[in-house]
């Protein structure tokens, strides 16, 4: 592979690990699939233990001054009562109100902010605002690469090799441990619907010495190499930037109301476009689809969902969901149609149409079952 792909501390474990498949976020490998098909690699992740290396996960350092007036300045969510040792989903939003990344924030300090960014460059977007608006920060992408353990059996093997003093973490807060005379910053987060936990190492030189570590200890809890599970991501209705959502959509249109203050006190780039939108209303609204037919592998581009004969929108992820019994999808939905219908057809193939319904997400709220239970008795499967 090409020295423009970065490798992380991790890459030289996970070759040794059976690794089949790699993609690419943040110009640094990530990898995708090890020896295993998707369906167990989910089953084995809702009954064990295992460890991702995420380290393309880059962080975007702030720190100074005027760090916290810049970290506002980006994101629509008010980060007013913002605690040290928290983590917060932040959309961050353009000029025009649309969301070009969907990064975790976590408060190291005060004056000292982590990005921890999808795949987009926003180290460069930061650091033309802080020069644009005359800014007294230091912008860096730091030597920092996440390592995701994920899992039921997580927080055990975590206590095994921290200490009993990660039960005391709560969701979405982080705090510091130590590891091979070092601190190190963990949190309890993830991204999957399973227990888990994110060790931001913070010195590459480590990167083999924590893998085979936490391998070592994690044998008795069936631990094995693994990576974000499409089937467990859609089930629970998690988003991702570059798949459901792009820079044409707003945060309005993907279920982030919650996130987006529109209050006189809150000031950031694109607030006006997000306040000319809630008040003419969003055009699309992120949805969950069920469909019947035979079981789907995932979706390589986009499966057109209609009403009756009218194109609605598109699956943007979609996959068999074995526990379900079901095919799932994340899909972009026309709003003006959500009220009127409930029943829709998914063309999976050109002319292949299947019966679908609209859900709500995730796919596990109990809302659902009877929706899904009127697809799988037409399944195909």
């Amino acid at each position: 592979m090409s020295r423009r792909i970065r490798r992380t501390p991790y890459t030289s474990c996970v070759e040794k690990s059976g690794i089949s498949g790699f993609t690419v976020v943040n110009h640094t490998l990530l990898p995708k699939a090890f020896q295993h098909t998707t369906i167990e690699d989910y089953y084995h992740l809702r009954e064990n233990v295992q460890i991702w290396d995420v380290g393309c996960q880059r962080q975007v350092q702030i720190k100074g001054p005027d760090s916290a007036f810049l970290v506002q300045k980006i994101t629509p969510r008010d980060l007013r009562s913002t605690v040290v040792g928290e983590c917060l989903y932040v959309p961050l939003i353009n000029d025009e109100g649309k969301i070009i990344n969907d990064p975790i924030l976590l408060k190291i300090k005060d004056d000292h902010y982590w990005l921890s960014i999808a795949d987009s460059d926003i180290l460069l977007w930061v650091k033309g605002l802080a020069t644009g608006l005359g800014l007294d920060v230091k912008i860096e992408e730091p030597d920092v690469s996440p390592l995701a353990i994920q899992g039921p059996y997580s927080e055990d093997l975590m206590v095994d090799i921290f200490g009993s003093k990660i039960k005391e973490l709560n969701f979405f807060n982080f705090d510091y441990f130590e590891f091979d005379n070092t601190k190190q910053l963990i949190a309890k987060s993830g991204y999957s619907s399973q227990l888990g936990y994110e060790i931001y190492l913070n010195n590459s030189n480590l990167g083999e010495k924590l893998w085979n570590t936490i391998c070592s200890f994690g044998e008795k809890y069936n631990l094995r190499p693994g990576a974000p599970n499409l089937i467990d991501r859609i089930e629970a209705g998690l988003l991702s930037f570059g798949n459901d959502m792009t820079s044409v959509n707003s945060p309005l249109e993907c279920g982030f109301e919650k996130y987006c203050s529109l209050s006189s006190e809150i000031d950031y780039i694109g607030k006006d476009k997000l306040i000319k939108e809630k008040k003419l209303g969003s055009k699309l609204k992120v949805c969950g689809v069920a469909f019947a037919g035979e079981a789907q592998s995932a979706c390589k581009i986009p499966w057109p969902v209609y009403s009756e004969r009218i194109k609605i929108g598109e699956i943007t992820s979609g996959i068999y969901n074995p526990a379900l019994k079901v095919n799932t999808g994340i899909a972009l939905l026309l709003k003006s149609y959500l009220d009127k219908v409930s029943k829709v057809k998914v063309e999976v193939l050109k002319k292949d149409f299947k019966e679908g319904i609209i859900c709500s997400l995730p796919f596990s709220a109990s809302k659902n079952y009877e929706l899904i239970n009127q697809i799988r008795s037409k399944n195909e499967i």
